[in-house]
């Protein structure tokens, strides 16, 4: 794992032109067919990467046989610019929903509150934010069960999850909190922004606004400010040195957290599948059940 100080870079496609349009004639059937595709997918099995890529690069198809060994399933969300958020979003409400883990909801609700005082005191006034940050809070509520209501079932966080109402706030949040945070930290983050830009400038341009692609800057800034681990598995043409394929990821683990060495002693809760361009949703094989009557 690399030193969680160190932001980790993606190479990147250079652009040309000034819209993606002009870089490929073949843009807008994409954006098009993107649109086709629920914000938040349902659960396939891994299976349904290996058929996608059949006929593809013989290492991606070698890396995809490695994931199936480790993974039993990958939920799709829409290639619209917002995917790191919007799986980072569906994931964690997921758990939460799964674990009911008081604990940690009264832990990121007081991690909440730090980062709506970090964007009042960088000067940000309240009905820029404040709605987004009551809709999060909302869900946190609704997923945990109370003493009088339960709380929503799966199929209801799905549909939330794919109205445009509720998961594009829950975005603007995260845009809104991963600014806050870059903000703040601007002389640990200013030396991995490119292309002569400020702070400032990437935040307003790169950070805030919707549809905004989201790089290891944002994962970085997101995973330190709201204190959550999060895993990033790379399905990339890269092999290894030593002529072996092997699947890289990178665990993104909240700088100064009290369960800092236990959170990088065992894998995130969060795991994401990176493709150039794109994050979807990875989900773990349950770990073996070790019988009690083996010997030792």
């Amino acid at each position: 794992m690399q030193n969680q100080n160190e932001v980790v870079k993606d190479d990147k496609v250079e652009e040309c032109g000034n819209s993606s349009a002009e870089c490929d004639p073949s843009f807008q059937q994409e954006e098009e067919e993107s649109a086709k595709v629920p914000y938040v997918a349902d659960k396939e099995p891994l299976s349904s990467l290996s058929a996608e890529y059949k006929a593809g690069s013989p290492i991606l198809l070698q890396k995809i046989k490695i994931l199936e060994n480790q993974y039993i399933a990958i939920r799709r969300t829409r290639g619209d610019g917002n995917c790191f958020f919007r799986s980072f979003m569906f994931s964690y409400l997921e758990h939460i929903l799964e674990s009911q883990d008081r604990a940690e909801v009264d832990r990121i609700k007081a991690n909440v509150e730090t980062c709506r005082k970090t964007l009042q005191n960088l000067g940000y006034t309240d009905f820029t934010f404040a709605d987004f940050f009551a809709l999060f809070l909302e869900q946190l509520d609704d997923i945990l069960q109370g003493s009088e209501e339960e709380s929503i079932s799966y199929e209801e966080l799905v549909n939330r999850s794919r109205d445009q109402s509720v998961s594009d706030y829950i975005v603007m949040f995260f845009r809104f909190v991963t600014a806050g945070e870059i903000r703040t930290r601007a002389e640990f983050f200013e030396p991995f922004i490119t292309g002569n830009t400020t702070v400032d400038q990437f935040c307003k341009t790169s950070v805030e606004p919707m549809g905004e692609e989201s790089d290891h800057i944002h994962i970085t800034a997101l995973s330190d400010a709201l204190g959550v681990a999060i895993r990033v598995v790379y399905l990339d043409r890269s092999s290894c040195d030593s002529g072996g394929v092997t699947v890289n990821h990178h665990d993104f683990v909240p700088v100064g957290t009290t369960n800092e060495k236990e959170v990088g002693a065992s894998a995130p809760f969060i795991t994401l599948l990176y493709r150039p361009g794109h994050y979807d949703i990875l989900y773990p094989k349950p770990p073996c059940k070790v019988l009690d009557n083996v010997e030792k």
